[in-house]
């Protein structure tokens, strides 16, 4: 977009364009503070050439297209979800431990940064561990090996307050929350079951409202517990692949979600699964693992199978050897 497209004093763009700042993502990514020392205009024109630059790009056809997807990196994986995942609602990622769940989220965080001829909205992400430290160096791993990219602290207050000023800015295109069940299992016993459905029937009424109104996907990880009991056998959805595990938070956090994918392991190699294939040694010795649709308005229950190796998330297009 032109500076010409935005109604903006002229001294201001002048000054702008003088302090050497060339393009409406550069406007955003700096602090008010510094944009002032920058082109030495006054506080309130700095706020309103921020305020007058993020909505341009807000609206700009290009980032808010309603039927643009967000790429997961990997046409095998695109291929089972038509695409990738769509830009409004919740996308759960659901599975056993070592199933791949944070590998596929950080490769989200990779794939927004694409440009939009790779399936990425030009913008960065949000992540939001819950449960343990951040894999800064497999992330530092997987960022190394992709070559499409651009050269009171709780998670309510990050969500309610801290997210929606980075996603004012245009800056950010992707929040990921890993994981939401490590918050609502922890914090709340059995007998507080309805206090918990209030707080996450809130918390997903305050994602879908991001979502909607930034036009951004909110991916959320949840875990797996084993089904028990006549209720959980009759009254569950087990997918195609009938894996006897459920997500946790029932049905009161399922009704929250756009779509719901489970991702497990299998006991095969990638050399054992594809005995003839030709590929990377680091490949070879990758455990084969599988990604299922359980749910979704626009999807067929499907699934395909995926491996996770030095360079990121990679589908499987054969089926195993006989």
């Amino acid at each position: 977009m032109d500076w010409d497209q935005v109604e903006l004093n002229p001294k201001v763009v002048h000054a702008v364009k003088r302090a050497n700042v060339k393009t409406f993502r550069e406007v955003l990514s700096l602090s008010g503070p510094d944009l002032q020392r920058l082109t030495k205009l006054s506080h309130a024109d700095v706020h309103h050439l921020q305020k007058t630059v993020a909505a341009a790009v807000q609206t700009d056809p290009a980032v808010t297209g309603i039927h643009q997807k967000l790429s997961l990196g990997c046409p095998v994986l695109d291929s089972l979800l038509r695409g990738g995942i769509h830009l409004l609602g919740i996308v759960e990622i659901a599975g056993e431990s070592s199933a791949g769940k944070t590998q596929i989220c950080m490769q989200l965080c990779l794939s927004v940064q694409y440009p939009r001829k790779y399936g990425g909205l030009e913008a960065g992400a949000v992540y939001i561990c819950t449960e343990d430290t951040f894999p800064t160096k497999r992330l530092q791993q997987l960022s190394s090996l992709q070559h499409k990219l651009r050269p009171e602290d709780s998670l309510n207050s990050c969500i309610s307050k801290r997210v929606p000023i980075l996603l004012s800015r245009g800056l950010v295109r992707l929040v990921v929350v890993d994981s939401i069940a490590a918050l609502f299992r922890c914090e709340f016993e059995a007998k507080d079951a309805l206090l918990r459905a209030k707080h996450l029937l809130a918390f997903g009424a305050t994602l879908h409202s991001l979502s909607h109104r930034f036009k951004t996907p909110i991916v959320c990880v949840n875990q797996v517990a084993d089904a028990v009991g006549d209720f959980d056998l009759v009254q569950s959805n087990f997918g195609l692949l009938d894996k006897k595990v459920l997500p946790t938070l029932g049905i009161t956090w399922s009704n929250q979600l756009l779509i719901r994918l489970m991702v497990s392991r299998t006991r095969f190699s990638l050399q054992e699964w594809l005995p003839g294939l030709a590929a990377q040694p680091w490949h070879l010795g990758s455990v084969v693992r599988t990604m299922e649709v359980v749910f979704a308005p626009h999807l067929p229950q499907s699934f395909c199978y995926y491996t996770v190796s030095i360079d990121g998330v990679r589908g499987v297009k054969e089926e195993p050897a006989s």
